[in-house]
């Protein structure tokens, strides 16, 4: 399962997106199809980037607001706030810059967000205009000159005039990281290029993103990652697995997560309930039920206390206690104490 806001591969258990904060959609169906950022450190980790995460979200600036972590793109100041459930955006003063109206929003990647009205996706630019016209069934962020949408029930790829540069044809799509971006296929998974040709067969049960010349894919219910060639570097043994960023990979082996490198050695042996990528040095680790953060030798940097950890973005990073929405710094202090 995917977020659907920023692309990131989900565990059952989790309320809130590691990577982007949002809550969970597990009744939808939607709520499976991997988009988003590339956690795609994205140009970071995922690439998310995640064409690299915004740097936060401002909390409890009026009542009746509720703030989502975006991941934006470079030189992004725009955050997404919803009042009286309409969206908008605001700057990082509170200040509103494009005014509450859309029914959905996402938050802006390479100069473009895609919001809905009416029931359809388009695309507007930091002044709120529309750029490419709501028609899309759903649509996603825009990652390397692309973006997925929806069209019924197939789904393709656009630039951002707006022109199909692959036709919807995939079951369902992902966004494009260092070139390629994950397709379903008659319920298999490959790999396209830009020009939607097919440069890894549809065989694979589940992919994920490529970051760092590798992707973790799931055959037989266990998981590898892959080349760009399609052959297995790491062969299929995990439980479950995410992508590689600063050199290491969180798996799952028996329900406990560790580290490995690239080699597949364990770096950090498994010993904890949940984990996700590194990124900043650190990585968010759950035991007992909390979430803390270590670092690269395994050691505890924070302690487990936060009942949602996420990663950390320009020195920061999103917590949630008892449903209450934070940001702490790398020293576990409070920026922004938790709130609404």
């Amino acid at each position: 399962m995917f977020c659907t806001n920023c692309g990131r591969k989900l565990d059952p258990e989790d309320v809130f997106c590691p990577g982007c904060g949002k809550k969970v959609e597990k009744e939808s169906k939607e709520a499976q199809i991997p988009s988003g950022v590339i956690p795609k450190k994205r140009r970071s980790s995922k690439a998310w980037v995640w064409a690299i995460l915004s740097l936060v979200v401002i909390c409890g600036l009026a009542l009746g607001w509720y703030f989502l972590w975006g991941k934006g793109s470079e030189g992004s100041s725009l955050y997404r706030v919803i009042v009286n459930g309409e969206w908008g955006y605001i700057d990082k003063t509170g200040k509103i810059v494009i005014n509450p109206q859309f029914d959905d929003a996402w938050p802006f990647s390479e100069g473009l967000a895609s919001v809905k009205v009416g029931g359809k996706y388009g695309y507007i630019d930091k002044t709120g205009k529309f750029v490419i016209n709501p028609q899309f069934d759903w649509a996603g962020d825009f990652f390397e000159g692309l973006a997925w949408v929806k069209v019924g029930d197939k789904y393709g790829y656009i630039d951002k005039t707006g022109k199909f540069v692959i036709n919807p044809q995939f079951d369902w799509a992902g966004d494009f990281s260092e070139g390629l971006a994950p397709v379903e296929v008659g319920g298999k998974w490959g790999y396209i290029d830009k020009t939607g040709k097919i440069v890894i067969n549809p065989q694979f049960d589940d992919a994920d993103y490529f970051f760092e010349g590798l992707a973790p894919v799931e055959v037989g219910r266990k998981w590898g990652f892959i080349d760009k060639t399609g052959k297995f570097v790491i062969n299929p043994q995990f439980d479950g697995a995410y992508n590689f960023s600063e050199g290491l990979a969180p798996v799952e082996v028996g329900r406990k997560w560790g580290f490995i490198d690239k080699t597949g050695k364990f770096v950090i042996n498994p010993q904890f309930d949940g984990a996700y990528n590194f990124s900043e040095g650190l990585a968010p680790v759950q035991v007992g039920g909390k979430w803390g953060y270590i670092d690269k030798a395994g050691k505890f940097v924070i302690n487990p206390q936060f009942d949602e950890a996420h990663d950390f973005h320009d020195g920061l990073a999103l917590v949630v206690v008892e449903g209450l929405y934070g940001y702490i710094d790398k020293t576990g202090h409070y920026v922004w104490r938790p709130t609404n």
